[in-house]
């Protein structure tokens, strides 16, 4: 059998091949029972919309707007060219790819960008900052409807559609399993970085990391939490503070970016091999920091992945399409040096 064209879904109901066209994209003037007669006729048949052709009868691009942090995290770099490649495959199906960098850190500045939105967009992934301005702001383009899909970090008090990234409270307890059993049965003190406690991600994996070593590892000491901003000086200061504040420093989680910074401190005052550390984000850079002995251990998500499901999603709400939760499912990795591919 061939395919189902919309002039058998016309035939079986009963009905004109413009009734069909006007039920199935949701306009007005058709008799409830005629909509029921059509949606029963499209079930019945097993009905796939072409959703090129669907595109091309719209008359108009899909515009979807990606908010991405804007400085030197190499990790959003290379997220933000995994959407720009994204975008390049999927403009020959009229659909369209924005990229706009904003201070993520900024929570007025963020609300400000996704107010600034333009009306006609379809939807719009964005690495979120848990801030008042900016939850109301996704609140507020949610009920325009426009999709909102959250990106890394999540806001799911807000109404955002979806949300794209890894588990980070299984993350946070993942890096607390690795960096405990690499120090055997050492006792001391674990310095802790965080970006932003603004950051849900950030939040969440601090969370899960210091539920593990609480529960398994009663001889680790949890230091108070430092912030960093994700940049590799800032980083940096708050490395050298810990190992010079704390002799009995035994181990270092960084939960966001500005690893290099980390690795510049251990380096510069020669405790790369005594003191575990474990990162996030298998970066060019920590890649190599990690083969060199300077990691111990990073906890990974697939930016190439994040980009092409948030695309995927997108499209999909647009169309009415269901979403395959296996598909879109962002996994933790773990690399050492012994697995780095």
């Amino acid at each position: 059998m061939g395919k189902t064209t919309l002039q058998d879904v016309a035939r079986e109901a009963g009905v004109s091949l413009a009734t069909v066209d006007r039920v199935l994209n949701g306009r007005a003037g058709v008799h409830a029972r005629t909509v029921e007669k059509v949606q029963a006729a499209v079930d019945r048949l097993n009905y796939q919309p072409d959703r090129m052709a669907s595109r091309l009868a719209r008359g108009r691009d899909y515009r979807f707007e990606i908010i991405l942090p804007i400085g030197s995290n190499e990790f959003m770099r290379v997220l933000e060219t995994e959407f720009r490649a994204t975008a390049e495959r999927y403009v020959h199906e009229r659909v369209l790819l924005n990229i706009t960098l904003v201070d993520v850190f900024d929570g007025e500045a963020l609300a400000n960008a996704l107010e600034a939105l333009p009306a006609e967009i379809d939807g719009v992934a964005v690495v979120a900052l848990d801030h008042p301005a900016v939850a109301e702001a996704i609140n507020t383009i949610a009920d325009r409807g426009i999709a909102v899909v959250t990106l890394v970090s999540d806001l799911p008090g807000t109404r955002r559609a979806h949300f794209v990234g890894i588990d980070n409270s299984a993350a946070g307890r993942t890096a607390a399993s690795l960096l405990g059993r690499f120090l055997g049965h050492r006792s001391g003190k674990v310095g802790l970085i965080a970006g932003s406690l603004a950051l849900r991600d950030h939040i969440e994996r601090q969370y899960g990391f210091e539920q593990v070593v609480a529960r398994e590892y009663p001889d680790l000491e949890v230091l108070p939490v430092r912030e960093g901003r994700d940049e590799d000086d800032r980083v940096r200061r708050v490395a050298e503070a810990l190992l010079a504040e704390h002799e009995d420093l035994v181990g270092i989680y960084n939960v966001g970016a500005g690893t290099p910074g980390v690795v510049t401190a251990l380096e510069k005052t020669g405790h790369t091999r005594d003191i575990v550390f474990v990162a996030h984000e298998l970066t060019a850079i920590n890649r190599r920091n990690l083969i060199r002995g300077s990691i111990d251990a990073i906890i990974n998500q697939d930016p190439g992945h994040m980009a092409r499901s948030a695309a995927r999603i997108l499209l999909a709400m647009r169309e009415g399409m269901e979403i395959v939760p296996g598909q879109e499912r962002i996994k933790i990795d773990i690399f050492i040096r012994d697995n780095v591919p």
